[in-house]
């Protein structure tokens, strides 16, 4: 997968830049849904747009920033077939993977160093999914209706 669905609110935005640039260089291109600045805003604008696209399949995953990751996470998993996982270090990034099938990788831009971003990013996209015991407990995540 070398195109990736990016959004970050003002708070987010240089990670997000950084971001892509970092893997820009590396062959990747990314679908922005915003924000473009530092301006104050309103992170559901953004975040609705890419979560509804990864709950329609375009893509299979996504990179979501705020200051702290939540506001980011809890927008997008909203939507019944998004797995957005919050991830402050690289081996969460791996865990959310390999034992929760995320779909959506959610970095807090205000508590995670641009290094360890970068890393987190490559595991996540470059993890799979262990299926096992750990599919059904996904499975189990939709709700019930």
């Amino acid at each position: 997968m070398n195109h990736i669905p990016i959004a970050s609110d003002h708070a987010g935005f240089e990670l997000k830049e950084y971001i892509k640039k970092t893997f820009e260089k590396e062959g990747y291109t990314f679908k922005d849904y915003g924000t473009f600045s530092t301006e104050s805003m309103d992170y559901p604008d953004v975040i609705h747009p890419l979560a509804a696209d990864i709950n329609q399949n375009k893509y299979p995953y996504a990179i979501v920033i705020c200051g702290s990751g939540n506001g980011v996470s809890m927008v997008a998993n909203k939507y019944l077939h998004v797995r957005a996982a919050l991830c402050w270090t690289p081996e969460l990034a791996l865990l959310a993977r390999q034992h929760n099938d995320a779909n959506i990788l959610a970095l807090p831009a205000r508590f995670i160093e641009k290094d360890k971003a970068i890393e987190a990013v490559k595991l996540f996209f470059s993890t799979a999914f262990e299926g096992g015991r750990h599919q059904r407990r996904v499975e189990k995540i939709k709700e019930k209706l």
